[in-house]
């Protein structure tokens, strides 16, 4: 049968909705597992904040090695490896009965993880020049769907069934994402045959391409300028009015406001970077979210601030589907497998970042600071990507 990247690029969406899906649905009840399941009663906020950065922090540092392996023995095959050590990591937790094993299986989902970088790889590889974009952009959309759907799904099964049963939940809808990945995705023209490179020849090589180590600096930027956030965005939504039996209601609505925004401009963003250029499309997304998060320091109702929210969110959708499209231009297709693991790692490390430093700043000064230093930080990074004239550069030799 013809190939057809249209088709692969499907299949690829719903494994990566799945697998996001499947990661996020644990998210609001971990602190409610560790305490009512796992018999945690001291220093519970330490314990949960552990156990959700450990895993970033194993998959920030074992990325690389699995890029390695994916650009060696193709993308398929680190897809199908990371969905079915996911679902048995996930059905392992429901017998966990121990808080130190719980991190140790948490840790090991790091390690194991891996799916989303090489489904963008396989997808910017197996697909026509001019589609990147576009595909890229509609790849960006999975992730922030599955963001959004994952922690409602999960308030509901756990309400339901049990906080326990819902990780047997998360690791049949991970197991769906991997039986997609091993029977309906498609890579062509895959060459097997060249040697696998180390990790340290592989940094070495992307350190010496400095328009692709900038991207992975502004990747980790803008990862980190929405996860110092994290911990802060409940409690602004109290300081602004918001009443506490209403709080997480209206707070979720928040949260997904950037994410629906996500879903409606991403793809736009994908055309519209193919037609003016990519580095245009991450100068906008980066301006016009710095200058979202400065203006979020003058709301004063959390209406007025789910609505800037969303209006931000049109702008900032602009910053990975760019990011992702930029990496494919200045580097060669046997390292793209590498390229999008090290830029998992850049996001990873920032994810883990993020909430604690979000969490300090909050604590010393006004939260409506917060946003305007993360504004001035994307604003900075914007002129940044229109000082270095990145769009010129995307034409030079790759790794040089």
């Amino acid at each position: 049968m013809e190939f057809s990247w249209k088709r692969n690029l499907i299949v690829l969406w719903i494994g990566v909705f799945f697998c996001s899906t499947a990661y996020s649905i644990s998210i609001p009840f971990i602190p409610l597992f560790l305490n009512t399941e796992l018999g945690v009663e001291n220093h519970l906020e330490t314990w949960s904040g552990i156990a959700f950065g450990i895993t970033f922090l194993a998959s920030a540092l074992i990325s690389p090695y699995w890029g390695s392996l994916a650009d060696k023995y193709g993308r398929k095959p680190m897809l199908m490896r990371s969905g079915f050590s996911l679902a048995a990591l996930y059905f392992l937790t429901y017998f966990i009965h121990d808080p130190y094993l719980f991190l140790i299986l948490r840790i090991f989902q790091g390690l194991l993880a891996g799916y989303v970088p090489a489904a963008i790889a396989m997808v910017a590889t197996n697909t026509p020049e001019d589609k990147t974009g576009y595909a890229l952009g509609i790849m960006a959309t999975a992730g922030a769907t599955g963001g959004i759907m994952g922690p409602l799904v999960g308030g509901i099964v756990s309400h339901f069934i049990g906080n326990r049963e819902s990780f047997i939940f998360s690791g049949f809808v991970v197991l769906v994402a991997a039986l997609i990945a091993t029977f309906f995705a498609h890579e062509k023209n895959f060459n097997r045959s060249a040697p696998r490179s180390s990790v340290r020849e592989d940094l070495k090589h992307a350190m010496e391409n400095r328009t692709f180590m900038t991207l992975l600096i502004l990747a980790g930027l803008a990862t980190f300028s929405v996860m110092i956030l994290e911990p802060l965005l409940t409690v602004y939504v109290l300081q602004l009015g918001a009443s506490r039996n209403e709080a997480s209601l209206q707070s979720g609505i928040v949260f997904s406001a950037v994410g629906i925004a996500t879903l409606i401009a991403a793809p736009q963003w994908g055309k519209i970077g193919s037609r003016i250029g990519f580095s245009k499309v991450l100068f906008i997304g980066l301006l016009g979210g710095g200058i979202g998060n400065c203006l979020q320091f003058f709301v004063g109702h959390f209406a007025e601030f789910g609505i800037l929210r969303f209006i931000y969110g049109l702008f900032f959708a602009g910053v990975y589907p760019a990011v992702n499209a930029m990496i494919v231009k200045v580097t060669e297709s046997s390292f793209r497998g590498r390229a999008f693991s090290l830029n998992q790692s850049s996001t990873q490390f920032a994810t883990m970042l993020g909430p604690v430093i979000g969490g300090v700043l909050g604590g010393v000064i006004p939260i409506r600071w917060v946003f305007v230093i993360n504004g001035i930080m994307l604003i900075a990074a914007a002129l940044l990507v229109r000082r270095q004239h990145m769009e010129e550069k995307l034409h030079a030799p790759s790794g040089s």
